[in-house]
């Protein structure tokens, strides 16, 4: 059975890495998973992106699971020293972090086959909160794992874009967000007032607007978002009349 009108599932991201925040890298994943999470009826309604330090993480994770139904988290699970999310997953959950035994196997396995030595960093990848469930990872094995709410996955955007894939299926959806866009050749500080107007009338959508300048005038894009088709096309319907009255006024003082 489809989800009804009114069901709404609600989702945070958290980024996890110093070189976010630093800018030598350039997040892939947030955008990514915004349009996977829309495309399936689920809000993306936060994100956060926290350096690779404890603290931050545990108090980070722990308000947004108490806050929306699902967190996924990107990056801090690899070999390295300051690969450190599956220690901070398992404080904020008050669990030991430990080698799963079937990570391990999988891991031994896939080096065994390569003939590559299974090092103590590489048995870092198969720590996570003891009772996790696994996220496969079909592209370098190593697996990501989930507590209660909480989706842990990789950093590296082809790995993350792969354990997402088979992560939802197995998540509640909601109804999902319809979207028009009406284009208006003046800009913000002209619709400003009379979209506002708008936005009163039309409680059940959120409207946005949307500057743009072409190197000589503004103009602005406004986007209209509801669940339910008729909110959507009444409230665009009125946008679109807003447009125009504001056009014939224009015209009207320049006759």
């Amino acid at each position: 059975m489809p989800p009804s009108s009114s069901t709404i599932i609600s989702a945070a991201m958290l980024a996890i890495g110093d070189e976010l925040l630093s800018g030598r890298t350039k997040d892939k994943n947030i955008g990514h998973l915004a349009d996977v999470l829309t495309m399936s009826g689920i809000d993306l309604n936060e994100v956060r992106i926290v350096p690779d330090e404890e603290p931050a993480i545990v108090e980070a994770l722990n308000a947004l699971r108490e806050r929306y139904d699902y967190v996924f988290t990107s990056g801090g699970i690899g070999p390295t020293h300051d690969d450190i999310t599956a220690d901070a997953v398992s404080v904020a959950f008050g669990l030991p972090c430990e080698h799963d035994a079937e990570a391990m196997r999988l891991l031994g396995d896939m080096y065994r086959v390569r003939e590559m030595e299974f090092t103590d960093a590489r048995k870092r990848m198969a720590r996570m909160p003891r009772g996790a469930k696994h996220i496969t990872n079909p592209v370098s094995v190593a697996p990501g794992f989930i507590v209660e709410n909480v989706y842990v996955m990789a950093g590296v955007p082809q790995v993350f874009q792969a354990m997402l894939d088979n992560v939802m299926p197995s998540l509640r959806t909601g109804s999902r967000i319809l979207s028009q866009a009406v284009s208006s050749p003046f800009g913000e500080g002209d619709i400003g007032t009379p979209l506002s107007l708008v936005q009163k009338a039309h409680p059940e959508t959120s409207i946005g607007s949307y500057p743009k300048y072409d190197g000589q005038r503004f103009s602005t894009e406004i986007v209209v978002r509801a669940r339910d088709a008729s909110a959507l096309d009444a409230a665009a319907q009125d946008v679109a009349s807003m447009i125009a009255t504001i056009t014939r006024e224009k015209a009207a003082r320049s006759a």
